[in-house]
């Protein structure tokens, strides 16, 4: 990733950051432990936005000083003591390949037991944000899986509260594994659902038929089903698309506009256009 803040040598900046809050977004019957976490730097120098990413830098192990990891900017607000961020959490572990074991994932584990009042160090921003068009007769296509769902979260209360609403179709498509999973469009966390009765704006929750035997959520054949408009959104001449989650998500979304479009060079020629437009933007972790 491009755009990051450094010093005079040409470094990262490092920051400090104290924990404000920290509310678990997922249910408690849900596999899944999933955290909102607010953050404030005194900082006048940070300029987060809402897409890009802070490097978290936890405390390091085998003799580094730091273990680092990318998180995404789910909300920010600025003022004259600094800046509030808010980044979405999951405590990961991961098996290792030779022994078999299950270790805990150092930077998540690290994050989601801070209590509020701890401080952490950062980098950032990292990558380049989610920019809202001027223009409110804009299409906006947003595509994420998983915690990539959060910035998607803020993009929406600020089209719809800030900017006062929102005359062009927004179109929303989020995977997770089950729908309680599903961070904010379960039975707990709805706070998507605020915006249903919103006359453009459309949501397309994408689950994974088997969710116990890890098949993959199918948000390529959510995308397909609803070709049509997808496609209109992608032709639009001041449309946006965004997209947020795992890498994985990448051949998926391929996939899905490949058969969009009807050919691979087709669809290849149309996504260098928006990206050269600044029409396509996406942050892949």
């Amino acid at each position: 990733m491009q755009n990051v803040l450094t010093d005079g040598a040409g470094d990262p900046m490092i920051f400090k950051a104290k924990l404000i809050s920290s509310e678990r977004i997922s249910p408690a019957s849900s596999r899944e432990e999933v955290r909102r976490m607010i953050f404030h730097t005194d900082s006048l120098y940070f300029d987060g936005k809402v897409g890009s990413s802070v490097r978290v830098l936890a405390p390091g192990q085998y003799g580094n000083p730091y273990h680092t990891r990318l998180y995404s900017i789910a909300d920010t607000d600025s003022s004259d003591t600094g800046s509030r961020f808010e980044i979405c959490v999951r405590r990961c572990s991961f098996i290792d390949e030779a022994s078999g074991e299950e270790y805990a994932g150092v930077a998540s584990n690290y994050l989601c037991d801070l209590k509020p009042g701890d401080e952490i160090r950062f980098s950032g921003p990292v990558g380049y944000p989610f920019i809202i068009p001027e223009n409110q007769n804009a299409d906006l296509l947003m595509i994420g899986m998983g915690t990539g769902i959060a910035p998607f979260r803020g993009l929406i209360r600020k089209i719809y509260e800030q900017h006062g609403g929102w005359k062009g179709k927004v179109l929303l498509f989020h995977g997770a594994r089950t729908g309680l999973e599903s961070l904010y469009m379960n039975d707990v966390n709805n706070d998507i659902g605020n915006y249903f009765d919103q006359p453009t704006f459309k949501a397309f929750l994408a689950v994974s038929p088997r969710p116990a035997f890890n098949v993959p959520v199918a948000l390529d054949k959510a995308i397909e089903q609803n070709a049509a408009e997808v496609w209109e959104i992608v032709n639009s001449s001041d449309s946006r698309v965004y997209a947020a989650g795992v890498k994985q998500m990448h051949d998926m979304i391929t996939g899905a506009m490949v058969n969009i479009a009807g050919s691979p060079d087709a669809w290849t020629s149309k996504r260098k256009e928006m990206v050269a437009a600044g029409r396509w933007q996406e942050v892949l972790y």
